[in-house]
């Protein structure tokens, strides 16, 4: 990781020493808007500190509600119904982890005193390309590929013809992939622009339309702003996270990923640029494009990354171990050893309700693979139920043991309960 450089935006979050009882008046609350994969590991990690937490997601039984103190089925995108949520668990922070919130509302909520991490703006800013990629352009002056936005097919078809073939579209709102297209000629158009407005996170007509870079390398850069033991805000860059997506979607990830010093730098320098403009404390992950010499901004998530997976392996303190501290106001020093690890996504390959997981055994047998399950009580074709992480000597020797166990292990469907079942949910 690289060193640390002190920062002088307000972060929210008070610096601390000491924390309270859960369950108690003097409890530090932690409500997770979302309650995913990467939700739970943030929980499970809050809760070691001390913490009080509640989960809160739109359906019932989501991972991060089987280990939070407490849980609510909510619709985030509804603005009422999220305050009475807010005013009545009464949080010390506030933690959007997903893209579905009703973000205008929690601008309004941390304007009357609430803490949000990181910011209230920096997450609406970071679900809306269009924001995101001006910030970067324009305040954080990191270099992005060429793009456009559009609202109709027709748009779209001028701006592609514009920046030339392929390009991508994207949605506006989205996350791992959803609502993205590579677009290689005229003729997939119709199919992308549908895509990209009907099926991002939130549908919506307009659309970004990005130069494609032909790139040698996708990388995430985790990048932590935390309090130091003076309690000066720090910016402190993990080591690169290398990862494949087939399609569009994550599967696979390693680190450390190796770049020759002058790319490493620019690297670090644009995951500084932009998280210090976005400000606040926690976990951001970075994704950036290395084409030869060149470094990309592509897109900034303002929480642990899907990619970060991979820490649960590769560092002491994991992404969401290192969320948590920040989060909760606690000092952290970095950096620290990356040991060379790789994460593979378990996918489920049919719909249903309550799968099972097969092939454990077979899977856990080599020295330094871990699994890692969600526990999602639905599942449908190319669904993440869980992660095989892997240590090794190498990372090529990591990558292979985490893919053979992720391909060992079978998901099975056993029940099959009616979506309006009560079951269905357990």
């Amino acid at each position: 990781m690289s060193g640390t450089v002190a920062q002088s935006r307000s972060a929210g979050v008070r610096f601390r020493d000491r924390i309270g009882t859960p369950g108690t008046r003097g409890a530090a609350r932690v409500l997770l808007l979302g309650s995913g994969e990467l939700g739970r590991e943030i929980a499970i990690e809050a809760i070691r500190l001390g913490a009080e937490v509640v989960a809160v997601d739109r359906y019932a039984g989501a991972p991060a509600m089987a280990v939070a103190h407490r849980s609510h089925v909510v619709s985030m995108t509804d603005r009422a119904a999220l305050r009475a949520l807010i005013e009545r668990e009464a949080p010390e922070v506030i933690v959007p982890e997903i893209e579905q919130i009703a973000t205008s509302e929690l601008v309004a909520l941390e304007a009357e005193g609430w803490t949000v991490i990181p910011r209230a703006e920096s997450t609406r800013a970071t679900m809306d390309r269009e924001r995101i990629r001006r910030m970067a352009a324009d305040r954080a002056k990191v270099r992005t590929s060429a793009f456009r936005f559009a609202e109709s097919e027709d748009d779209a078809r001028r701006a592609a013809r514009d920046l030339g073939f392929p390009c991508v579209f994207k949605a506006m709102m989205s996350s791992s992939g959803h609502g993205m297209t590579i677009v290689r000629s005229e003729a997939d158009i119709t199919a992308a622009y549908r895509e990209a407005s009907e099926h991002g996170r939130v549908p919506n007509p307009r659309i970004m339309i990005e130069e494609f870079i032909d790139f040698d390398r996708e990388v995430t850069m985790l990048t932590l702003r935390h309090y130091d033991p003076s309690g000066a805000i720090t910016t402190t860059v993990m080591d690169p996270i290398a990862h494949v997506r087939p399609g569009t979607l994550y599967h696979e990830s390693w680190q450390p990923e190796r770049f020759a010093d002058p790319i490493e730098e620019s690297l670090r320098r644009t995951a500084t640029a932009v998280t210090d403009e976005l400000g606040g404390v926690g976990i951001f992950g970075v994704e950036c494009f290395v084409a030869r010499d060149r470094v990309y901004f592509s897109e900034v998530s303002p929480r642990p990354h899907d990619t970060g997976l991979v820490t649960l392996g590769s560092q002491w303190n994991s992404e969401f171990a290192l969320h948590a501290r920040a989060i909760l106001g606690l000092p952290y020093v970095g950096p620290e050893p990356t040991t060379p690890a790789a994460a593979r996504v378990i996918l489920g390959s049919e719909a249903g309700w309550a799968p099972t997981l097969g092939g454990l055994s077979r899977a856990l047998a080599p020295p330094g693979v871990r699994l890692f399950f969600f526990g999602k009580p639905e599942t449908y074709a190319g669904r993440r139920l869980g992660v095989a992480v892997a240590r090794a000597p190498s990372i090529e020797l990591a990558r292979h043991l985490a893919d053979e166990a992720a391909r060992i292990v079978e998901a099975e469907i056993r029940a099959t309960y009616p979506a309006s079942s009560p079951g269905a949910h357990v």
